[in-house]
């Protein structure tokens, strides 16, 4: 064989090796949430704790949406994602806005609440939801989790986005903007608490936190169990002289089924071992205890991360 040959036989060879080596690492594609928010500098710190505890492993961070990321894990897009638990739980249940049942998406750890608010400036008039009635709104763009939960309180009163003057779709930035120069009477969208977007528009305008009271949370908690209870506390925004029940979901860790248990595991277990890194990041999951991140949200467990969870009798 001439010295040509064996050298284009070796050329076409070489990328198979690659590609079939055994220490070749396991890529873990992250969707987490758009530039600017808490999901994507925690995806950086969940790529960091991983590569590092996990060996034979690769983390790429990509950004996300709530609803998006759902449907990214499910179709192969990514291994693991971002979720809030409320649409998470319309996945795998194949609810409005799924088109069918999200049958590869697990759980496989509780991070933080995320609090839903509904911000109306003080002279508009609205002292309940039902007042949203012919209102201009701004809220999250379609595809977050904010937006989806826009429509379903608007439901429990009998509301839709048709009998509202106007409604506008964009970022947090674009909606602070808005209620400042009234071009919105009330912003809608589910973050932490406090929220520097509500905290911004209360430096320029008088504002009201609107309450979801018991009987509406009864109606979003039969169709849909991510759904859960909190209190926005006195004074946590400017002129907020006393509690505000609202509503809100789990933010937590989803990854494909089908990904292998054990690679699972020791990535859950990585991560309970590690809260208090990505507390770097963003507070509420700093010393997070493995009972913590066990929190049922309504969304199967992984077998891996169960498996984990056992071990340390959290589950």
């Amino acid at each position: 064989m001439s010295v040509i040959r064996v050298l284009r036989l070796c050329a076409l060879a070489l990328p198979v090796a690659l590609f079939s080596a055994p220490g070749a690492a396991q890529m873990i594609r992250i969707m987490s949430g758009p530039q600017g928010g808490s999901w994507y500098p925690l995806a950086g710190a969940i790529q960091s704790i991983v590569e590092k505890n996990v060996p034979g492993t690769s983390v790429r961070v990509a950004p996300g949406a709530g609803i998006s990321n759902v449907l990214g894990v499910e179709n192969n897009k990514a291994e693991m994602g971002f979720g809030n638990s409320v649409s998470t739980f319309d996945g795998i249940n194949g609810n409005d806005p799924f088109k069918k049942k999200t049958d590869n998406v697990c759980h496989i750890a509780t991070l933080y609440f995320q609090y839903f608010h509904i911000v109306a400036l003080a002279d508009a008039g609205i002292k309940t939801v039902a007042d949203i009635n012919g209102k201009v709104l701004t809220t999250q763009q379609k595809g977050n989790t904010g937006e989806q939960m826009t429509r379903d309180v608007l439901k429990t009163y009998g509301l839709d986005y048709g009998k509202l003057r106007k409604v506008n779709f964009g970022s947090y930035s674009d909606s602070v903007e808005q209620l400042k120069d009234g071009h919105a009477q009330v912003f809608t969208g589910v973050t932490t608490v406090p929220a520097s977007a509500v905290m911004d528009i209360g430096t320029s305008r008088k504002i009201i936190i609107v309450a979801v009271p018991d009987d509406k949370l009864r109606m979003l908690q039969k169709v849909n169990k991510g759904y859960d209870k909190r209190i926005i506390k006195a004074g946590t925004y400017a002129g907020m002289d006393k509690d505000v029940q609202t509503i809100g979901t789990w933010t937590h860790l989803m990854m494909r089924c089908s990904t292998p248990e054990d690679l699972v595991y020791r990535i859950t277990k990585s991560l309970a071992q590690n809260t208090e890194q990505l507390g770097h990041v963003v507070a509420a999951v700093k010393g997070l205890t493995a009972k913590e991140l066990a929190i049922d949200v309504g969304v199967p467990y992984h077998p891996g991360a169960r498996k984990f969870y056992r071990e340390a009798k959290a589950l």
